[in-house]
């Protein structure tokens, strides 16, 4: 690697990220064109931002790292270009870019070559979006119109003391000051928002992000995230069924070798997003979830088993983004119904509708595990048998059906006494929400014990391996 590169924190940070020695810088020698207010008097080295190519664990990586000791890292007219000329060969080539990002916004002294040429960056972003995987980290500013870039991009890192990520500034609210309430914080933009996957210090993200790389595939068409398996396949996963309320636990112990990168962990944590291995294939993983463990084995959350607004949001996004680079998807179904509150109405019917569309539209392979309640349509959402699962599993426990049995039995025996009522509740739960009774009209393929999980997905997706689905010819949905 160059001086250049190495000079700055910008530079430091590439080769930290790439494996030793592979960083090309590409452009190096470009500074900026406008001479307007003194600006040719202003040394502007690679104006603020180095951009090149290298490699994460042998897999090309296009990179740009935005130098914030040259005008604070100010975006100009060739500055964006140079970006965008990344997102031209990244194109190409079909590889990943990844972007780090430290910026003052955009630069004053050259107002509308720098709009044009900014402009430019999204119209590459978005014609990226499905095609490469595109990566953005913020080490420091990141406001206004910047702030677009990682919501573009298909996963966003942020260093959790540093990394300012907003479009208004907290003080620019109104009503607002940044005391009251930070809205450009690590944290607000992870548990709030739901734009950050995930937050830490400028090692972990970078650690975060090689590890994300070697799990993804290169471009929607040349897939190269398998690995070779070093796991049993049929591994026994004993004890699996304590974890049906925490399933980030359950995909752990489904994983090879343990393997799990969660997304968005801090969003919605009634609902688990994240890759997985099987076999040494990329996986993509939903699930639900009632409570989170920590590493003492104590819980720190609860949920009442619902699905929610934010939950399906965060689950549709992820499914839209496997099926763009076709990685097969499994979800463990365990909700009681759709959450309720006031709160909640406002967007839960639009969100568990892009739920359900993003589960229908997937042509990847699809396999469900129902690790426990599977009620009303808040289940037939979850990746059901109705909406396209290609493989439907079901614990020997679980229970499918529109209602919890009691319930049910209250309602259509109202008036009846206790033992009638007791009676009932087991006759429904055996005839109508039973996974036998599922399995009986074809919407579970089969009853499985919950420590044989891992070699019953394992090989589904061996199976479901050369899946090939036609669909009806259409530019898009609207959903």
């Amino acid at each position: 690697m160059d001086n250049l590169a190495t000079g700055s924190a910008a530079g430091n940070r590439i080769e930290s990220l790439l494996d030793a020695g592979s960083f090309v810088e590409i452009g190096g020698a470009v500074t900026a064109r406008s001479t307007d207010f003194n600006m040719q008097e202003k040394e502007t080295p690679a104006d603020g931002v180095i951009t090149g190519y290298g490699v994460i664990d042998g897999n090309l990586a296009y990179v740009y790292s935005q130098d914030a000791s040259v005008l604070n890292g100010a975006i100009g007219e060739m500055h964006a270009r140079k970006i965008a000329n990344i997102y031209d060969m990244a194109m190409k080539m079909g590889a990943p870019v990844i972007g780090l990002v430290d910026c003052a916004g955009l630069r004053l002294q050259e107002a509308t070559d720098a709009l044009e040429a900014f402009g430019s960056l999204y119209l590459k972003q978005a014609m990226a979006s499905g095609v490469i995987p595109q990566i953005t980290a913020v080490f420091g500013t990141c406001g206004g119109g910047l702030a677009v870039v990682p919501a573009l991009a298909d996963f966003t890192f942020m260093e959790s003391k540093k990394g300012k990520l907003f479009i208004n500034s907290p003080n620019a609210i109104p009503g607002n000051e940044i005391s009251k309430c930070d809205t450009s914080s690590a944290q607000f933009q992870s548990e709030s928002t739901g734009l950050v996957d995930d937050i830490g210090t400028e090692e972990e993200i970078l650690g975060s992000i090689r590890s994300l790389v070697c799990m993804l595939p290169c471009n929607n068409e040349d897939d190269s995230s398998y690995d070779t398996c070093t796991d049993d396949l049929n591994r026994v996963c004993t004890g699996i069924e304590n974890a049906s309320e925490d399933t980030a636990i359950a995909l752990v112990q489904i994983s090879d070798n343990n393997i799990f990168f969660e997304t968005k962990k801090h969003y919605a944590k009634d609902m688990v997003t994240g890759f997985i291995r099987l076999n040494g294939m990329t996986v993509g993983a939903v699930a639900n979830r009632s409570k989170v463990y920590d590493s003492e084995g104590e819980a720190t959350a609860e949920y009442d088993g619902s699905l929610s607004a934010d939950g399906a949001k965060k689950a549709a996004e992820f499914v839209a983004f496997c099926d763009a680079f076709n990685i097969p998807v499994l979800s463990l179904t365990n909700v009681s119904g759709f959450e309720a509150s006031k709160c909640a109405e406002k967007n839960l019917a639009r969100e568990a509708a892009k739920l359900t569309y993003a589960f229908a539209d997937a042509t990847v392979p699809k396999v469900n595990v129902i690790v426990g309640k599977a009620y009303g349509s808040a289940y037939v959402s979850m990746n059901s048998k109705a909406i396209g699962a290609d493989m439907v599993y079901a614990w020997q426990d679980a229970e499918i059906g529109m209602m919890d049995a009691a319930l049910a039995a209250k309602i259509m025996y109202a008036g009846a006494d206790a033992e009638v009522i007791k009676e009932k509740a087991s006759e429904y739960r055996e005839i109508q929400s039973s996974p036998l009774a599922a399995a009986r009209r074809g919407y579970v393929d089969t009853i499985i014990a919950p420590e044989d999980t891992r070699k019953y997905v394992i090989g589904a997706f061996e199976m479901l391996f050369t899946k090939r689905e036609d669909r009806p010819s259409k530019k898009h949905g609207t959903v």
